[in-house]
């Protein structure tokens, strides 16, 4: 595993709060969106400010890392593909055992249940994985610009908000050969 740089905004330096049980710290940070942090429909933009709320409180086993995590992501609307823009909120909590810790919890094979064991790398926390873990499941999976959001015409294309009258008289094939038969009003006359 690669070792992390101290100096990237989504790595914490636990020093500060020492590895006494009980010990706790708060901080406050703006961080820029890393990459690949949402779907193909919507995520959080590469950049956008990422508002960090966070506890790291120091247990017997590592680091509990809770708070939330503020934001907004953008995508496009799934029925009119007009740009969507929504708020997110999201919580995370969080252990993140010493390496020591972590090696005994893998001995006695107490992580066989499948649950991913995130590990400080000597006093630094990654917190991007959990962070993207925590808001990408917060991402709407079908957004719309509106609820009531009528979309596009099937047929056409046209943006069914701009033109709620907007319809196509459309015959059934089946009765097609019928249509010769009917004479409109204006033939009649002649």
């Amino acid at each position: 595993m690669p070792h992390l740089d101290p100096r990237s905004p989504l790595v914490l330096d636990t020093r500060e709060l020492g590895r006494r049980p009980g010990s706790m710290l708060e901080l406050q940070r703006t961080v820029e969106a890393p990459t690949d942090f949402g779907t193909e429909v919507i995520a959080v933009q590469p950049g956008e400010p990422l508002q960090l709320d966070l506890r790291l409180e120091s247990v017997v086993e590592g680091v509990l890392v809770s708070g939330e995590v503020t934001t907004r992501a953008t995508g496009a609307c799934v029925r009119c593909l007009d740009e969507v823009t929504v708020p997110v909120t999201a919580t995370i909590q969080e252990l993140f055992a010493y390496a020591d810790r972590a090696a005994h919890h893998h001995e006695v094979g107490a992580d066989e249940g499948g649950e991913e064991l995130h590990t400080l790398d000597g006093d630094l926390i990654d917190l991007e994985p959990v962070l993207r873990d925590a808001v990408v499941p917060t991402l709407p999976f079908q957004p719309v610009c509106e609820d009531d959001c009528p979309g596009l015409c099937s047929q056409c294309g046209a943006r069914l908000a701009d033109d709620p009258d907007h319809q196509h008289e459309v015959l059934d094939p089946r009765w097609s050969a019928l249509q010769g038969l009917i004479s409109k009003p204006e033939e009649k006359r002649n």
